[in-house]
């Protein structure tokens, strides 16, 4: 009987739990986390923070689904180290457990800005359902706030004070949100739509150091320019340290994440990676990559197990991501890997509509629609496709888009 062991029940070490008992009916599977409850959905925490949703639907599997399945989840459990020799895990308080084949899906934890009093109370980071209680709680009680991070976490933060009727400031080290993958034009328009729910982008701002009053909670944000502003409390988006520790004198090749070819394989026999934590070799792109997105953390997870329960690797992982944010009056999704790419086309169509598409040697290898999202089928299948059409960028641009109008590949 083989012995699977999954490190981590976010999705992607769920998504692995379901497919193993799938593929091997009889095999002994055993989920560890050091979360205190079953999976739950990371894309509705943001719902609750902003009051919108009760916690209910936000659980997605509770501890019955494991038990149905006979996968043994082991609850606040802390891997203390991983002996790939014996092929065993070290665990803090529930003893030894040995595998036969082992997924590492652990995540990261949010990185903490490395200044004076980051740790005050009701400085807040955005990760786990925990983590949205207490950002519910604070905001609900809150007057102002500052928001610290100018990606695609960084901007939950600003949707919860625009949500829970706080002022905010929403302070960013460059001259717009997210500008390693939109330009001034597309930018303005998600800065628009933070002033429309209460929140002021500060530019070239950041933060050099916290003031907190005498019981240690945080009072204002003083950004290196020396500006100060008041806050009740404050929202850190900026990153992921990734969760490896654990696996220090394992011999894991790590490269600001683990390294997995495209069967999720490390470099260590009999381990795998899936999910935050994995740099993946992606068919699409032709080099190593990272993707957050839920989708495909849950196929890396799916395709891992395949692998893991197969003979011999017999599944590539191959997946067009993408992420998207719902909180203003307009829609914005971001497709593929779109601050990578060594070309972009990009287009404005009214004060609420604009898109972005990054080419690579020719090829889409991602992009950021706003306001209009249905293009996305297409540029994905283009994507998947690996079809040069960067010469052809107006027709990519066209309001409609229609993929009839490229040119045939073999007339290019």
């Amino acid at each position: 009987m083989t012995q699977y062991v999954i490190i981590g029940d976010g999705i992607s070490g769920s998504s692995a739990a379901e497919t193993l008992r799938e593929e091997d009916p009889d095999a002994k599977i055993t989920v560890i986390t050091d979360e205190g409850e079953p999976l739950y959905n990371r894309i509705l925490i943001k719902e609750h923070a902003k009051g919108k949703l009760p916690e209910a639907p936000i659980s997605i599997h509770e501890e019955e689904w494991y038990e149905e399945r006979d996968i043994e989840l082991s609850l606040n459990t802390h891997v203390t180290s991983v002996d790939t020799d014996e092929n065993i895990v070290h665990t803090h308080d529930s003893g030894d457990i040995p595998y036969d084949k082992l997924l590492v899906a652990t995540g990261g934890t949010p990185t903490q800005l490395p200044v004076d009093n980051s740790d005050a109370d009701g400085i807040h980071h955005f990760w786990t359902f925990q983590d949205a209680r207490g950002i519910r709680e604070s905001a609900e009680a809150a007057d102002e706030a500052v928001v610290v991070g100018a990606g695609l976490l960084g901007i939950d933060f600003a949707a919860v004070c625009g949500a829970q009727g706080v002022d905010g400031k929403y302070l960013m080290r460059g001259d717009r949100w997210w500008r390693y993958a939109l330009s001034g034009e597309g930018a303005e328009i998600m800065h628009e739509g933070m002033r429309d729910v209460g929140v002021e982008p500060v530019f070239d701002s950041g933060v050099d150091h916290f003031e907190t009053d005498d019981d240690g909670a945080v009072t204002a944000a003083v950004d290196p320019n020396g500006e100060r502003y008041d806050c009740d409390f404050a929202g850190v988006a900026i990153g992921l340290t990734f969760n490896t520790e654990f696996l220090r004198g394992a011999g894991l090749e790590q490269d600001n994440g683990i390294l997995v070819d495209e069967y999720m394989q490390t470099n260590v026999d009999d381990i795998y990676a899936a999910g935050d934590i994995t740099r993946f070799y992606d068919v699409l792109l032709g080099e190593q990559a990272q993707n957050g997105s839920w989708g495909s953390a849950k196929e890396q997870g799916r395709v891992a197990a395949v692998n893991m329960a197969a003979d011999a690797e017999e599944e590539e992982f191959q997946w067009v991501s993408s992420y998207s944010i719902t909180h203003f009056d307009f829609p914005f999704l971001s497709f593929g890997h779109p601050t990578l790419g060594d070309e972009h086309a990009e287009r404005k169509y009214s004060d609420t509509e604009w898109r972005r598409v990054a080419f690579k040697d020719g090829k889409i290898v991602g992009g950021v629609l706003i306001g209009d999202l249905s293009p996305q089928s297409k540029f994905k299948q283009l994507m998947r496709e690996q079809r040069v059409v960067s010469d052809q960028a107006e027709v990519l641009l066209e309001k409609q888009v229609d993929l009839d109008n490229l040119a045939p590949e073999q007339e290019q």
